[in-house]
């Protein structure tokens, strides 16, 4: 077994793991995360890629160049044209984001899983009666990024966004060793929710971007607000962008978590199964 192989093993310990990504400081190491993989200097950046290789299966082969400024431009990096083409079916709410599928199914009322024998309230993640009713006995599934894959996110159906809430909070892991450890963790976690309306249908669909350790930045193309650890309350911002269907509506500045909602009457598509991969523009969701 080689140096990388044992390495990798034990840091998958689920014990070992859960320690090394939440006993630590992480506000202040998310913080000076951010501050660090924005350095330009060329010997930095390289490195930092390359120990970010030995620790993952970072593959840059589909990125639209491999020459980046920083670390944090490799992270947040755009693909080549075509690499994730879009299920045109207007009955299909596509994946908004490369990822791998978490919990996911009908909502209980207003309650459902962050995994499997670990509820949560609808309440205590939305913070807003409106949509807590809007998704009761709804649909959700939550889409796991990795620390190695395509950050960005795009819109699951030609939609508006009308109102984005940002709800600060801690900077827990959301692996699954931590999923198991601590309840309600994603309401605990800084996020975004991103309220559309279909196109067709007039169907209310939310977006809900986490943050996690050492990923504690969200940014929208259509608004000139960075959402992050900085902000010491809850924004919101009413406003009215229209989105076609694939096309990129913002970006983690590493990656985490992000729910989709849905209202009754949505079923989920053969792909999705907890476990496997998805990618943006393939089937999520059929509408009603």
């Amino acid at each position: 077994m080689t140096l990388r192989s044992r390495v990798l093993q034990t840091l998958e310990r689920e014990d070992v793991n859960f320690v090394l990504t939440n006993r630590i400081p992480r506000r202040l190491l998310t913080k000076f995360a951010g501050w660090f993989s924005r350095i330009e200097q060329p010997f930095v950046r390289d490195i930092s890629i390359d120990v970010w290789r030995f620790f993952s299966d970072l593959d840059l082969s589909e990125a639209s160049t491999t020459q980046f400024r920083s670390l944090h431009d490799c992270f947040t990096r755009h693909l080549k044209p075509g690499v994730r083409p879009i299920d045109v079916d207007p009955q299909i709410l596509v994946s908004p984001c490369d990822a791998i599928v978490g919990a996911f199914g009908e909502i209980a009322g207003t309650d459902l899983y962050q995994i499997k024998g670990a509820r949560y309230a609808l309440a205590d993640l939305l913070c807003n009666a409106s949509l807590i009713d809007a998704y009761r006995d709804g649909r959700y599934v939550t889409l796991r990024l990795t620390s190695s894959m395509y950050h960005r996110f795009h819109a699951p159906h030609d939609c508006r966004v009308d109102h984005v809430a940002y709800i600060p909070g801690d900077t827990w892991n959301v692996n699954p060793a931590a999923l198991r450890r601590v309840e309600k963790l994603y309401c605990k976690n800084e996020r975004a929710i991103l309220r559309t309306k279909l196109w067709k249908g007039g169907y209310a669909v939310t977006l809900v971007p986490v943050g996690a350790v050492l990923v504690a930045g969200i940014r929208l193309r259509f608004i000139d607000v960075e959402l992050c650890l900085r902000h010491r309350g809850h924004n919101s911002v009413v406003c009215d962008t229209e989105f076609k269907k694939g096309e990129e509506m913002g970006w983690f500045e590493h990656g985490s978590t992000i729910i989709v909602f849905a209202p009754d009457g949505f079923s989920f598509c053969e792909n999705v199964r907890e476990g496997t991969l998805i990618r943006v523009g393939q089937p999520l969701m059929q509408l009603p």
